[in-house]
């Protein structure tokens, strides 16, 4: 069983901070990485929702390109998932570089 152990600063006593075991540090970006990713898919999973077209009568129907794109949550919302899906996937690259 992997234990943790706690280092104390001889400059400052009273802060410590916790050493992880490799182990422990690969569990931890797994989990990490895990949620970060499945809320990127999420996100674009709302994303390409908007972008599909829809079935009438048994026909697909894709968005007409001649009078423009218009997302069904509107702009706002579909730009601002635009915004975290940016985020979400910064956040991942940088994470498992290691730059955070």
């Amino acid at each position: 069983m992997a234990k943790q152990f706690t280092v104390i600063s001889g400059k400052r006593p009273a802060e410590a901070r916790t050493i992880l075991l490799p182990e422990e540090k690969v569990k931890h970006f797994s989990k990490v990485m895990g949620v970060v990713l499945q809320d990127a898919q999420k996100t674009w999973g709302e994303l390409w929702g908007e972008l599909q077209g829809e079935v009438v009568d048994g026909v697909m129907v894709l968005p007409d390109a001649e009078h423009g794109f218009k997302p069904k949550s509107g702009w706002p919302e579909f730009l601002e998932k635009m915004w975290i899906l940016k985020h979400q996937l910064d956040y991942a690259r940088r994470f498992s570089e290691g730059r955070m």
